[in-house]
């Protein structure tokens, strides 16, 4: 061991009449831990908020939406041949979606309908995944009696089937093989106004994707029931797609742009949610930076320890000078005792900070309004390399804390500080 470390880890220890300078030590050491701690926790909390959401968007949402300039695509299963053999898509499935207003005898609610495909929609949605009751193959119109009417009790009608966000599905007051009615404000025009067209369907589902926003205002019909609602005839209003690697979204949004042509429009779901993601990642910054001021502040803490050390081992310092001591060794002393304070707060609050988003991860004690957040528990994920970045930060920074005492022990003139002795 070098002396510069030996004597380093003797002005640690210090003795009684120097126990001050010891706690101020320790306390420099909490500060670090404490400040790498909340970095690790805080961005492991946004890194896990962002992928939940982005998991759950893209649970309801799809990778890539394809739509055409004016009514719709009429030609969608030439259109979904041609998607198809780009590379990178896995599956593909038409969807319609319109503003509609749901109603039952006692309630009524607006909401967004979206007409999907049985056969094809969990190719690319995870809906299935979602469902607390029913199934998507339902959808499809199953013979149904009709109510009882004066005329003839006894005939039967075809009744589409409709599922419901759990959210939308309370406020209607609803439940599982319940009525309800489609209300269209796009209806024939009369003399008297326009008169909104009317669909009746049965619930044969309710969703719940953990999303206040969807659950309390999406509800699906068939891709055949939506047609008929809203009069689109063979037609479409875009197809929906899936690809392997959700990050190269944009190039093969890109490149499908420019093999349909024009009057095509292809849109991504990063270039959908850009604004969101956008806003998430700058919030992770500015707490990465507010977090990493506790850090500074321990620093001045290590600041204020080393000069204080210094003052105190003015005799030693001119003795080790006048026994062969360089100024630059001298500095080597402070420098290493500085970081032996800084690293053992980082290396405590790493562990520190690990430890606890293990646990929040495993046991989701905190949980979060539905109506509030997108989420109902607090998310977790730790990334190496948001480790390995608060750590090196917290290293550099109690690093640069060290210099300045560094360089007042070294300027120390021995004949000046052994004068009086």
């Amino acid at each position: 061991m070098g002396y510069e470390w030996f004597i380093s880890l003797r002005y640690l220890k210090a003795r009684r009449r120097q126990g001050f300078i010891s706690l101020i030590s320790l306390i420099s050491v909490a500060g670090v831990s404490v400040g790498v701690m909340a970095l690790i926790v805080v961005l492991a909390v946004m890194t896990g908020f962002t992928d939940s959401l982005r998991d759950k968007i893209l649970g309801i949402n799809s990778h890539i939406v394809v739509q055409r300039l004016g009514r719709g695509i009429t030609d969608y299963s030439k259109v979904s041949d041609m998607v198809l053999q780009a590379n990178g898509v896995l599956a593909v499935t038409p969807y319609t979606y319109s503003q509609t207003m749901l109603s039952v005898p006692d309630a009524s609610s607006g909401a967004v309908v979206r007409g999907i495909d049985p056969a094809t929609a969990n190719n690319v949605l995870s809906l299935s995944n979602q469902l607390l009751e029913g199934s998507v193959a339902a959808l499809d119109a199953e013979k149904q009696p009709q109510e009882a009417s004066p005329s003839d009790s006894s005939t039967s009608r075809s009744l589409p089937g409709i599922i419901l966000g759990k959210e939308l599905a309370r406020s209607l007051r609803v439940e599982m093989g319940d009525n309800i009615r489609l209300f269209s404000p796009s209806g024939p025009l009369t003399p008297m106004g326009v008169i909104p067209k009317i669909k009746t369907c049965r619930i044969v589902g309710i969703f719940d994707t953990g999303m206040y926003e969807y659950d309390s205002s999406l509800a699906y019909i068939s891709i055949t029931t939506a047609q008929d609602f809203l009069e689109l005839g063979g037609a479409v209003h875009g197809l929906e797609l899936k690809i392997k690697d959700i990050y190269k979204a944009s190039a093969i949004a890109a490149e499908l742009e420019k093999k349909l042509g024009f009057g095509f429009v292809v849109k991504d779901w990063i270039t959908m949610n850009k604004n969101l993601f956008s806003a998430l990642k700058l919030e992770k910054t500015a707490m990465f930076i507010v977090l990493a001021l506790i850090v500074l502040v321990a620093a001045f803490n290590i600041i204020s320890t080393l000069i204080m050390v210094v003052m105190s081992k003015g005799k030693d310092i001119a003795i080790l000078k006048s026994m062969g001591a360089t100024s630059k060794g001298i500095m080597k002393i402070f420098v290493y005792e500085g970081l032996i304070i800084g690293l053992t707060g980082t290396i405590i609050g790493v562990i520190g900070g690990l430890i606890l988003c293990e646990v929040l991860s495993r046991y989701q004690f905190i949980k979060l309004p539905s109506d509030v957040y997108p989420i109902t528990t607090l998310p977790v994920k730790v990334l190496p390399m948001d480790v390995t970045l608060v750590a090196v930060s917290a290293a550099l920074i109690t690093l640069l804390a060290t210099l300045y005492p560094s360089w007042q022990a070294s300027k120390i003139d021995p004949a000046v500080a052994l004068r009086y002795e």
